[in-house]
């Protein structure tokens, strides 16, 4: 790390977190082109409601985390000017700023979900090379069917060429995502639905998609036709969960209406990731004590909650079984949210754990095994790639 974030005195934990080669096991690339100022300061929220300035955007906690942490990367004193540090950042250039922050995070690997507005944004490939670090690549499900469906395909044959398509584009994934969550809730019919009732769906569907030239999957019927066909390629998936835009109604994210659905995909020996889960995580803690296949982490929130994201990240350790929680970032377009993401972990991780060993709660190798394991070791191991 290129910033001494500790707080002295320092603990165990804090001192092996400093440079310990995380693992993201969920974020995004970052912009190819310099950012506008509408853009940048857009970032700064969730909300797809546009700050009325640069200064509202980042008069929050990911703005004052943004002008603490990120300024001296960018050459400028702590706590920088919002303005201030907007030019400089575009002084520097984009691929320069995506460099500093990316190499600076101390992530050694990254799982990358390409499926969001990917044509602004690096690609694996792209992040590999900006980064030095591993990439591995996420599928998002929605994402497939709705491209599926703007290149043509015939009712009748949606869902085979589905399959087919959905294994094309995630022969080298290692895991897939869906946003079940922002497109109906997750409180759904857990059981495969028919054929029958696919086809139908899809029917109606794809006339709409034909009518509009615009294809958004919403259907509860094909969303979980969907996870079903994830489930046939056996791979780990991914729910977004709690915190996110507007599009989302925030009462339908909680991950215990998913309840029925999880106990189904542990029957099939299915991981399940509850992604993010703010304000959610005690609930998804709960989760993961109850059922095998089921993990957790508190990315996004952590940047979005700055200097408070030690209290978020406590709360997800109070249940979950400590093989049950990962690392993410959830950063998306910004390198500094990924940058973000991963310093307020370290230091919020480190401090909790840190005052467990204070207190004598804890010794120094219970705080060492748990940086461990939720820094790397669970990841590699919930998505099968200790081999």
């Amino acid at each position: 790390m290129s910033i001494d974030w500790r707080q002295l005195p320092s603990g165990p934990a804090t001192e092996a977190l400093v440079d310990f080669p995380l693992l993201d096991h969920h974020v995004h690339g970052v912009v190819i082109e310099n950012p506008s100022v509408d853009f940048f300061a857009g970032m700064m929220t969730e909300s797809d409601r546009q700050p009325a300035s640069l200064e509202d955007a980042m008069f929050s906690q990911v703005g004052y985390a943004t002008r603490r942490w990120c300024a001296p990367l960018l050459d400028l004193e702590p706590h920088a000017a919002p303005k201030e540090y907007f030019a400089r950042r575009i002084l520097l250039g984009a691929d320069e700023v995506n460099s500093r922050f990316l190499k600076s995070s101390g992530i050694g690997h990254y799982f990358i979900e390409t499926g969001y507005r990917g044509n602004e944004i690096h690609n694996p490939t792209g992040m590999a090379k900006l980064s030095g670090a591993k990439v591995d690549e996420i599928i998002r499900l929605e994402t497939v069917v709705e491209q599926l469906a703007l290149d043509g395909v015939e009712p009748t044959n949606f869902i085979s060429d589905f399959q087919k398509r959905l294994a094309e584009v995630s022969k080298d994934a290692i895991g897939l995502k869906s946003i079940l969550a922002y497109r109906t809730g997750l409180d759904v019919d857990p059981s495969r639905p028919s054929d029958t009732d696919v086809i139908s769906a899809a029917t109606k569907w794809l006339k709409e998609v034909e009518k509009s030239g615009k294809a958004r999957v919403d259907d509860p019927i094909l969303l979980r036709f969907l996870i079903w066909a994830g489930v046939d390629r056996n791979l780990p998936i991914q729910f977004h969960i709690g915190y996110g835009d507007p599009d989302l109604n925030l009462d339908r994210c909680d991950p215990l209406l998913m309840t029925g659905l999880i106990r189904e995909l542990e029957k099939k020996k299915i991981n399940v990731f509850l992604l993010h889960t703010y304000p959610f995580q005690r609930n998804a803690g709960y989760l993961a004590q109850m059922f095998d296949n089921v993990f957790l982490d508190v990315g996004l929130a952590i940047n979005y909650s700055g200097a408070r994201s030690r209290e978020i990240i406590a709360e997800s350790l109070e249940l979950a079984p400590f093989k049950k929680i990962l690392f993410s970032s959830d950063a998306w377009g910004l390198s500094e949210l990924t940058f973000l993401g991963a310093l307020l972990f370290r230091r919020g991780l480190g401090e909790v754990l840190d005052s467990f060993v204070a207190r004598g709660d804890w010794s120094e190798n219970d705080a060492l095994a748990v940086v461990k394991a939720i820094g790397n070791q669970n990841a590699l191991a919930a998505y099968n790639l200790n081999k």
